[in-house]
């Protein structure tokens, strides 16, 4: 199953974050970019690659910087392919000691190396999709540090360069098809968990995102995802279409580039997506729903505050309200698979209330190695009829560097886990699997724990596997706690402490 030779995890220094992250068509796309015509006869399976937490790093020649921050994104690439700064290793040691993080993210012979990895392995895909998180992590700090005398709107202006920059990259490396862009926490002109609707910056995103698209879905696009980061388009499938949202407006952390904290955009969005699902039930329409941020509980957090978990103020969650997991449970009918992202990890999810259908979730692992996993994108086979995912293979990267980089399956989703499609039928059947296997010991949970933390071994989340396998289907916080904190619960080291 696993052809990638994995590495063995290191848990000191920078990357002690890895000790306790882990408790936590058919369509036929022709001619040039932008022009799509879709097929009225069906195919079996149409492919896609699906990206997630980029999180480009242009600070990493730091002697570069000042040509990236006045040049035209057209330029960028022949800045950063020449020759590297002869302190550029040193210079960027002192910048990250100014601004520390927990390991390096994309580097651009990282990100190239990944282009050519997807432009390989991709390049039939009919589509494809990131799930937020284009630029580095501490991208604010750095560019303090490399512009202290900056202008007014000079960070704004760099944040959207690097973002139109990934952009762009994609869509030369995959030509001729949409590409479904959502934000993530770090994708902002303010700082990390901040933003502001209905503003100039998210107007200047949301251009650059319509420019994969029919000339017809473009305003759309544009005008929506001015007003808060969101949008709706065809899936190059029939009666098919992908809504988008930006649910950092949704998180439990956010504020607005004030430091205020305000629910009116997240509320907007949830009432756009409930509108937009009744209308696609009434079409008859198969819908994807993409975002960064999943709905339920964060399990890094709760795994570092276990005690309260059980208790009063139970188990910490990613966003502050349960609204969005309970509108696509809602419509579980028309919601054929769910994409997040954010944890960095490859993980599967299922939303599913009491006697509804479920929807599927696909959490996708992160190009970024910041946390010490292998860099990775996905390759998924989607039903044309259905607009079910049928199946996916993880790729992953060799070293971190992007030299002499090979790119290799990690796994197979049908093939290790048996199941003939990814839905939320075959999903909630591996979870109740999972809750079975409380010591970790049959090889479907072996599987899981070894690539969930892409071509890294690492046993750490068995310790953790009753109480983590209760998160993947009890999105709710109540949900999770009636999991792992009754009497006599198989998540064990828990128990009913209220």
């Amino acid at each position: 199953m696993v052809a990638a030779k994995r590495r063995k995890v290191r848990l000191g220094g920078g990357l002690a974050w890895c000790g306790i992250a882990v408790f936590l068509s058919v369509a036929t796309v022709n001619g040039a970019r932008g022009q799509q015509k879709f097929s009225t006869q069906a195919a079996e399976t149409i492919p896609a690659v699906l990206v997630s937490d980029i999180h480009f790093e242009p600070f990493f020649d730091p002697g570069k910087v000042e040509k990236l921050a006045t040049a035209p994104v057209s330029a960028w690439k022949g800045i950063l392919e020449a020759a590297p700064s002869a302190d550029r290793e040193a210079s960027f040691a002192a910048l990250e000691k100014k601004c520390p993080t927990r390991g390096e993210d994309t580097s651009y012979p990282l990100w190239q190396s990944s282009m050519r990895a997807i432009r390989r392995d991709g390049a039939v895909a009919k589509f494809a999709t990131v799930s937020g998180d284009l630029i580095s992590h501490s991208f604010e700090c750095k560019f303090g540090a490399a512009f202290p005398h900056a202008a007014p709107g000079d960070y704004r202006a760099f944040v959207e360069k690097t973002i139109d920059f990934v952009i762009d990259q994609l869509d030369e490396a995959i030509a001729g098809v949409p590409v479904y862009v959502a934000l993530g926490n770090n994708d902002s002109d303010c700082g990390d968990y901040k933003l502001d609707a209905h503003s100039a910056f998210l107007a200047a995103v949301g251009e650059e995102v319509a420019k994969s698209f029919p000339a017809a879905e473009r305003k759309g696009i544009v005008d929506s995802y001015a007003a808060g980061g969101y949008f709706s388009a065809r899936l190059p499938m029939e009666n098919a279409r992908m809504l988008v949202l930006d649910d950092q407006f949704m998180g439990a952390k956010y504020v607005t580039c004030g430091g205020k904290p305000d629910a009116t955009a997240g509320d907007e969005q949830i009432a756009w997506l409930a509108a937009q699902l009744a209308e696609a039930r009434g079409r008859h329409e198969r819908v994807w729903v993409m975002a960064h941020i999943p709905p339920g509980v964060d399990m890094h957090s709760t795994a570092t505050h276990m005690d309260e978990a059980c208790g009063a103020k139970g188990p910490r969650m990613y966003l502050r309200s349960e609204r969005l997991a309970d509108v696509l449970e809602e419509y579980g009918d028309v919601v054929k698979l769910a994409i997040f992202a954010h944890t960095h990890m490859d993980e599967v999810r299922v939303f599913k209330a009491a006697g509804g259908k479920g929807v599927p979730v696909k959490m996708v692992s992160s190009i970024s190695p910041i946390n010490g996993n292998a860099s990775s994108f996905t390759l998924a086979r989607v039903d044309a009829g259905t607009a079910e995912l049928k199946d996916y293979r993880v790729i992953a990267a060799s070293n971190a560097t992007g030299i002499e980089t090979s790119w290799r399956e990690e796994y197979d989703w049908g093939k290790t886990f048996h199941e003939s499609e990814f839905s939320a039928r075959g999903v909630s059947e591996e979870i109740a699997g999972f809750r079975a296997d409380s010591g970790a010991t049959k090889d479907t949970s072996r599987d899981y724990i070894k690539d969930f933390f892409v071509g890294v071994e690492n046993p750490l989340l068995g310790m953790v596997w009753p109480q983590y396998a209760c998160g993947l289907e009890n999105d709710s916080a109540q949900g999770f706690k009636d999991c792992v904190c009754t009497a006599g619960s198989d998540a064990k080291g828990i128990g009913n402490r209220e």
